[in-house]
């Protein structure tokens, strides 16, 4: 298929942790089977893994493979695919990867649903609301929510394409 969704978690770096950089990718399919879920060696040293939010600890990160290689394969997954996300422009932002702007889909952007939201809508409110699931809960699941934004897609394909 065509469709793809993308969702990163990122670490803090630098001082008191505010940079961030990648340390899981995740793609599903239109369907959203898992294609790509990995964890990522962090470029920098972690100041802060927000594992709260991430899920992400110190140990989980060691001996996982190289950003080169993960970046490598997401660019070969993404390749002639259009890219279904929330906020996505902060995922290829830390993949330092560019994605022709016609083959983005992001669900923070779509007006029905910054509408919806008064402002930019979160993903846990845009599943809670249309798709009556709830997410990010506890720490986030980059795969948990790339299926939750490909379900936000679904939900508006007609008006979309």
């Amino acid at each position: 298929g065509r469709f793809v969704a993308m969702d990163c978690e990122m670490v803090g770096v630098g001082p008191e942790g505010e940079r961030s950089v990648l340390a899981r990718v995740s793609i599903v399919n239109f369907y959203g089977h898992v294609l790509l879920d990995t964890l990522v060696a962090p470029t920098e040293p972690v100041t802060d893994y927000r594992t709260h939010v991430t899920g992400i600890t110190r140990q989980m990160l060691v001996g996982a493979p190289s950003f080169k290689e993960v970046q490598y394969q997401v660019a070969s997954l993404l390749k002639d695919k259009v890219v279904v996300g929330h906020s996505i422009h902060n995922d290829f932002k830390v993949l330092f990867f560019t994605h022709p702007k016609g083959c983005v889909r992001d669900t923070s952007t779509w007006y029905p649903y910054r509408r919806l939201a008064q402002g930019p809508p979160s993903l846990r409110q845009l599943s809670a609301e249309l798709l009556g699931i709830q997410i990010q809960t506890g720490a986030h699941s980059s795969v948990v929510d790339a299926r939750a934004a490909m379900l936000l897609y679904h939900k508006q394909r007609a008006s979309w394409e």
